[in-house]
């Protein structure tokens, strides 16, 4: 899976993993509730998702609502 990855993207397998470890996903929660949230996809990141035909992952994840007392 890691050589179809470098052929489709030109690059070797540390750089591609290097760059796509950098998104993140952080839990926020506040009055209104709770929502998980990822960073936001840099060009690079764009690029190899694009070369390997893989959508980018969701902007925000689990929006769970307060529950009012």
């Amino acid at each position: 899976m890691a050589r179809i990855a470098e052929n489709a993207c030109g690059s070797t397998w540390p750089e591609l993993r290097r760059e796509l470890d950098r998104i993140h996903v952080g839990t926020f929660t506040g009055p209104p509730g709770t929502f998980r949230q990822r960073t936001e996809i840099t060009k690079a990141q764009r690029d190899i998702l694009n070369a390997l035909k893989i959508d980018a992952p969701p902007r925000i994840y689990q929006l769970k609502p307060a529950v009012e007392p």
